[in-house]
């Protein structure tokens, strides 16, 4: 995945990719105080584009307020980064991660005055769940891990230390044979994957969870309203985990996981245990617009 990789952006300069380090006593890896964003650049149609930067940047912003870590580079800055550390390791198409963390100082959980860093890596990545999940979808479980409570943590900031509870749920889903785990809340009503929002269809009606337990996602968002340009309806509300079982069709969305198809939830088939025909028109869709292809969609990508 790493090899033939040259730079890293790391607070404002590139560095080759092996001196990239930080200090063990780093705030963020014992308390997992920090804020990070996943971002997707793919080889469009008249070069390569980075799919709805803007808007990745401004949530990693709203999530450093949230946290209350003011990173010393601004949004732009970032985004220039990002550009440059693409064109440094000379690739196309790439999966783009920018972190904001807490730096080496004072230990304990309250940092005082420790250094806020900025780090941005870029390396190629596939499909996430594979290109044989995309094509005829993943088995999924639902984990007996629940999604974090709002009042547990913000759930609208990519918190770094958020995402052990996505790892415990999708080693227990790759343990007991399936490709995904899928989240209830604490009130017992789905909420989302490891690292993806869920959509089911029933009756032609695209349902998606409401948004106090999952978080903002971009590509749930551009789904949203790529079914609405579509005259898909589209209804945010609660979804209980029999209202799975019984669904039409259901999908991921998510940087990393793309539209993904679902076919089968706790062993039990979704619709023909196959991408049904609104998932397979918003998936083609979604790669039309991510290359290039669509011009109405073109204010999404920056090109580089």
């Amino acid at each position: 995945m790493f090899e033939g990789l040259k730079k890293i952006w790391m607070d404002g300069k590139l560095v080759d990719w092996e001196d990239a380090n930080v200090h063990v006593l780093t705030h963020t890896l014992h308390y997992g105080m920090g804020a990070f964003e996943g971002i997707r650049c793919y080889r469009a149609k008249s070069g390569s584009a980075v799919f709805r930067l803007d808007e990745h940047i401004k949530r990693l912003s709203d999530s450093c307020r949230i946290l209350q870590i003011e990173p010393p580079f601004t949004p732009d800055q970032i985004k220039d980064g990002i550009i440059k550390t693409i064109k440094a390791n000379g690739l196309k198409e790439c999966y783009i991660r920018p972190i904001v963390f807490i730096g080496y100082g004072a230990m304990g959980l309250f940092p005082k005055g420790n250094p806020i860093k900025v780090a941005i890596a870029t390396w190629p990545w596939g499909a996430y769940l594979g290109d044989e999940g995309l094509k005829n979808g993943i088995r999924v479980k639902i984990t007996s891990f629940s999604r974090l409570h709002v009042n547990v943590s913000m759930t609208k900031s990519k918190t770094c230390g958020d995402y052990v509870n996505s790892t415990m749920a999708k080693r227990e889903a790759i343990a007991a044979g399936y490709d995904e785990a899928l989240f209830l809340d604490t009130g017992g009503m789905v909420s989302e994957g490891t690292g993806q929002n869920i959509f089911i269809v029933r009756d032609g009606e695209l349902v998606t969870p409401p948004l106090p337990s999952v978080l903002e996602g971009i590509t749930r968002r551009s789904i949203m309203e790529m079914a609405g340009r579509l005259r898909i309806k589209v209804n945010e509300r609660d979804i209980t985990r029999d209202e799975v079982y019984i669904a039409d069709e259901a999908f991921f969305t998510g940087t990393a996981a793309e539209v993904t198809p679902i076919r089968e939830v706790d062993d039990r088939r979704i619709g023909a245990g196959k991408p049904g025909p609104i998932t397979k028109k918003l998936q083609t869709l979604f790669f039309r617009i991510v290359k290039g292809e669509e011009k109405s969609y073109n204010s999404w990508l920056t090109y580089i």
